[in-house]
């Protein structure tokens, strides 16, 4: 009998073998790893699974592994990319930016900094397009006081638009 291992871990440390291969060498085994399935992944993560899925396409995520029988499985550490992508998303980064902040929260080597700017960047954006959006509810605002909506023809809205 084989010792319990935990393979979420050793699977990170070795990180050369792709996913699929490193468990279904364990799996041959006969260990079993601590996997789940999408469904699983989805539940723990918060993210649905069409946009598990989406992230794998688009190389945010690593693919999933595949068992035998062709089902998809995650490790833990799937869980923790998924709600820092969540998270990231909910402060309104691009999938390009948290792609880059993602590299950045693997490498533990990196520089704040490198973390800082991308942020800071992405504050002034936001900031400018607050403004932005400000600058439209005020002249909006401004034109539907100065229309009477009555039967009369006349709309300053219809006429701004116009011109």
């Amino acid at each position: 009998m084989l010792p319990s291992l935990n393979l979420t871990t050793i699977g990170r440390s070795i990180g050369v073998l792709e996913k699929n291969a490193f468990f279904k060498f364990f799996f041959h085994l006969g260990i079993e790893g601590e996997s789940m399935n999408i469904g699983q992944l989805s539940k723990e993560s918060g993210v649905s699974t069409n946009l598990i899925r989406h992230y794998e396409e688009i190389g945010l995520i690593q693919m999933a592994g595949r068992s035998e029988n062709g089902y998809r499985f995650y490790l833990e550490e799937d869980v923790h990319y998924l709600r820092f992508i969540k998270r990231a998303r909910e402060l309104g980064f691009s999938l390009d930016s948290i792609k880059d902040l993602l590299g950045l929260w693997k490498n533990k080597t990196r520089s704040s900094k490198q973390v800082k700017q991308l942020a800071a960047k992405h504050l002034e954006d936001l900031e400018h397009k607050l403004k932005q959006m400000q600058d439209m509810a005020n002249t909006l605002k401004h034109l539907v006081h100065s229309c009477h909506g009555d039967h009369r023809p006349d709309c300053p809205i219809l006429e701004r638009l116009g011109t």
